[in-house]
């Protein structure tokens, strides 16, 4: 496996990465080192959005024109050495972003003057070839633990803050954690299912001894497109506002949406290929099972496992809603509010389309057959207000 090490840039080139996963990418970011790639997380946001309308249409989704901003204004920073530079669009090669959008940043990218950076794809369909990011074994398994702990660790950071009573208490531990995990994944030791387990243990117990309040507060879910529903960009810091707001919120893990791409995406590949996903999604979710019990035996709350939780869907959404995030929208939807977590935000890309029809479109339907719920949907986009949306999150607070 590659030994990675941060304080040598002794890899071929720099690749760029936009942010995307807020309490994933300080360990996920691993995935991506290679004897090719060195990542960078990129953090810059002042002006993203106006780089991103100077050079994509704004009819385009909200997280395009903040991806495009934030890596063409990354580029125009001088920071990088642009003969070794590569940019990254998160793509899983489905439509919308997943393939389109790739486009759009390299047309970006040339008129902004920057040609001779190449964009490349992270896709498993095979789309542009040229430009698909090779993925080797390590990465892969970098990726899976990175997944897992990026998930345990943000599930149990926003249950546990709203109630510390030392401030500060409930980030330290997850970035002692933090650091821990990031030396097994630089290492490439402990990196097997035993240890994966057993640190799933060991976080949960980590998290319940931090000394709490004991108040009583209420639970908002936060469901919706996957950039707007993990980045504090695209969401407008809506978990500080929750929390502000004297609340505690709920993320799902970013693992039910990577069995649902399996499940959902993935369903239709040759015989071989839908194999070796069905094993893939069994593997994830034998994961995924541990890691919810271990939240459940130290009182955490948590969504079923993916496979519960599409059968709590069933009658509620329709599963041929499938283009992005398509069906998993609705059914966290369902999920928070047949289970303790009745109250719900649903935050769509204006003129997101999967998110429009198959999460906007469903809720009303939803609060109907499930009345003791309450989903309050709101819309991110570049022309939109910041006061329109956390007014929206205020009535649904105090309701």
């Amino acid at each position: 496996m590659y030994k990675i090490d941060e304080a040598t840039d002794k890899e071929k080139y720099i690749l760029l990465v936009p942010s995307m996963l807020d309490a994933h990418f300080p360990l996920l970011k691993y995935a991506f080192y290679s004897k090719n790639y060195r990542p960078v997380i990129l953090e810059n946001e002042e002006n993203i959005t106006d780089t991103g309308l100077h050079y994509v249409n704004n009819d385009m989704c909200y997280p395009a024109i903040l991806n495009v901003g934030q890596m063409v204004n990354a580029l125009k920073s001088g920071k990088y050495d642009l003969k070794r530079t590569r940019l990254l669009m998160p793509t899983a090669g489905d439509a919308c972003r997943g393939s389109s959008y790739s486009w759009a940043l390299r047309r970006a990218v040339e008129n902004a003057g920057f040609s001779e950076v190449k964009v490349l794809t992270l896709n498993v369909k095979g789309i542009e070839k040229d430009a698909q990011m090779k993925l080797e074994p390590g990465m892969v398994l970098r990726a899976l633990f990175g997944l897992f702990y990026g998930d345990i660790l943000m599930l149990l950071v926003n249950q546990v803050r709203p109630y510390e009573r030392e401030p500060g208490a409930a980030d330290a531990c997850r970035q002692r954690w933090i650091e821990r995990l990031s030396e097994d994944l630089k290492t490439g030791k402990h990196l097997t299912l035993h240890h994966m387990k057993k640190n799933f243990e060991l976080i949960a117990k980590d998290f319940s001894e931090v000394e709490k309040t004991g108040e009583v507060k209420q639970r908002v879910g936060i469901v919706g497109e996957l950039y707007i529903k993990y980045c504090h960009i695209g969401n407008w810091n809506v978990i500080k506002k929750l929390e502000a707001e004297g609340c505690e919120s709920h993320t799902n893990g970013l693992s039910w949406y990577v069995m649902y791409y399996i499940d959902s995406h993935l369903s239709e590949s040759g015989l071989f290929m839908k194999l070796l996903y069905t094993i893939a999604k069994s593997f994830i979710g034998h994961l995924q099972k541990n890691m919810i019990a271990v939240m459940k035996k130290y009182g955490f709350y948590t969504l079923e496992k993916f496979n519960v939780l599409k059968k709590e869907a069933a009658g509620y959404v329709s599963f041929n809603s499938r283009v992005g995030d398509g069906w998993l929208i609705g059914a966290e939807a369902v999920g928070h509010c047949l289970h303790d977590c009745p109250k719900v935000i649903a935050m769509q890309p204006f003129g997101c389309m999967p998110n429009q029809i198959c999460g906007r479109g469903l809720y009303p339907s939803i609060n109907r057959k499930l009345p003791q719920g309450q989903i309050v949907s709101v819309d991110m986009d570049s022309s939109g207000s910041e006061l329109n949306v956390y007014n929206r999150i205020k009535m649904l607070v105090d309701s």
